[in-house]
This record gives structure tokens, C-alpha cells and sequence, in this order.
């Protein structure tokens, strides 16, 4: 725990290390609350394109949380600020819901179905056979293929749900084209949650449930990594990685009480 206890900035990922749907983890408010006590600076840093930052600020708040909105950002608003700074009057047809297209529009991006730039694709209730036949064709007429996130499923209370790079697999097999992922690992988002906390990476540390999204970004950043085993990744799956995390514990509920160990 000394190297949590030393570290200026947390970057924390949020489904299966805060909740799992509408259930808050254990100890979360604990850890909420050592963060603002020992005064680190942190984000809440989700692959999630669904919401945007004020609802998940809304949705902590329902469960008893009381964090202020610029502590988190979404591969939504990761992939708005990547296409604004490589085309800026660019055009895309999305497959995602509000919090990507809210994103999208704040960036002065035209979301059209007419010859767009871009093919974007999140999470998304209303994706569909016709959603693919039209991503396919604009792909084949020259737009780029972009993905919110390369994580193949999402956890939630019943299980585990098909996330993005499951719902992109499609278009890239029928137009032979590969998408380029926003959300973790790209060091893109890393580098955007490094700026926000204004801390060296070496002075920070990445707490998520993901070997292959939040430890590995981590590693490939020059974090140290926390992995919780209360979200997808279990004890048992961790040696199927050629890397592995500084710390595993249960939850984020045990660094408050390992802190308080550490001080004594």
C-alpha cells in the first residue's frame, strides 16, 4: 500500500471497480472518500461511450456518491477530441447512443449519412443489420473506420454483454478494413487522463478490472497498476497474460482499510 499511499494522481475505471448496474460495489464510498481525504487527485476513466460525464456524476450521486463532474471522461469525449484534431469540419455516421453523439456535436462534428469522413462506432441499443449495411457501404466509399473502445464485452448484473469491438467485428470482416480503437489502451486516453490530473506518470497509479484494457494500458503508459478482482478479470485468468499487475486486490473497498494498516 505504500506505493497507493505515495502516488499523486489515481486514474480509476469505473464498471466493476465502482458497480455493476445499478449495485454499488462494496467499500466504494470508503474508497471515495480516501481519495478526497488524502487529497489525491484522480479521475473516474470509463471505455464507456454510453453516458455523458454529468450522468455518471448522476448515477454515483443515486448511489450515495458525491463526486464533481470533471473527475471523469468517457471514450466518448476521447474520440470526439480525436477526430477534431485530425479533421475538423469532418462528418461521420455513428452507431452509439446520446453520450457519444453528445460529444461528437460539442466538437462541431457533423453526425450525416451523406459521403461522411468517418464510420463511428460504440455501444448501442438501436444496433442493427441496416446499421451494418451502411457502415459497410460508407467504408467501402473511403471513411475511416473508428471504434470508441477495443473492449470486446461489458460487464453487467447478469453477466457479461457483446461491448464494441464485438459490434465493429462485422463491418471490418465485410469490408476487410481494421478500425482504429479510441478508448483503452490507446495511449491517446491515457495521455488526456495524465493532462487532467496534472501529475507525472510516474507519480500516478491505474486501478481497473480489465487485464487487457486498464493493466495493460497502464504498463504501456508508465503507471503502476491495481487489479481488482470484482469485475471481469478473475484470480484465475491472470496468468493467461505475458504481464501482470503491481498490486491484485478484491476491491477497491480494501485500499482505505490496507492504508490505515500502512499507517500503523
Amino acid at each position: 500500500m505504500n506505493i497507493l499511499n505515495e502516488k499523486k494522481g489515481i486514474i480509476c475505471d469505473m464498471d466493476g471497480v465502482l458497480y455493476h448496474g445499478g449495485k454499488l460495489l462494496e467499500g466504494v464510498k470508503d474508497f471515495v472518500d480516501w481519495l478526497y481525504n488524502e487529497n489525491k487527485n484522480f479521475v473516474f476513466l470509463t471505455n464507456s461511450s454510453w453516458n455523458t460525464p454529468k450522468e455518471f456524476q448522476q448515477r454515483l450521486q443515486r448511489m450515495g456518491i458525491d463526486v464533481d463532474e470533471k473527475h471523469f471522461y468517457t471514450a466518448a469525449l476521447a474520440t470526439a477530441s480525436f477526430i477534431k484534431s485530425q479533421n475538423e469540419h469532418a462528418s461521420a455516421y455513428v452507431i452509439g447512443e446520446h453520450g457519444l453523439l453528445n460529444a461528437l456535436y460539442d466538437s462541431g462534428i457533423t453526425i450525416s449519412d451523406i459521403e461522411p469522413d468517418y464510420v463511428i462506432v460504440g455501444e448501442s441499443e438501436s444496433y442493427g443489420y441496416e446499421n451494418i449495411i451502411k457502415a459497410v457501404k460508407h467504408v467501402n466509399n473511403g471513411a475511416k473506420l473508428i471504434g470508441t473502445c477495443s473492449d470486446l464485452t461489458a460487464p453487467y448484473e447478469g453477466g457479461l454483454l457483446p461491448a464494441c469491438r464485438s459490434l465493429i467485428a462485422p463491418i471490418e470482416y465485410a469490408t476487410r478494413k481494421s478500425a482504429y480503437f479510441i478508448g483503452k489502451p490507446n495511449p491517446l486516453m491515457m495521455r488526456t487522463a495524465l493532462r487532467m490530473l496534472g501529475v507525472h506518470s510516474n507519480d500516478t497509479a491505474i486501478i481497473g478490472d480489465r487485464m487487457d484494457t486498464d493493466i495493460i494500458a497502464g504498463i504501456e503508459t508508465g503507471l503502476d497498476t491495481v487489479l481488482v478482482l470484482s469485475g471481469v478479470t478473475k484470480k484465475e485468468d491472470i496468468d493467461c497474460f505475458p504481464y501482470a499487475p503491481k498490486i491484485i486486490i478484491d476491491g477497491v473497498g480494501d485500499i482505505p482499510k490496507l492504508a490505515l494498516l500502512g499507517d500503523n
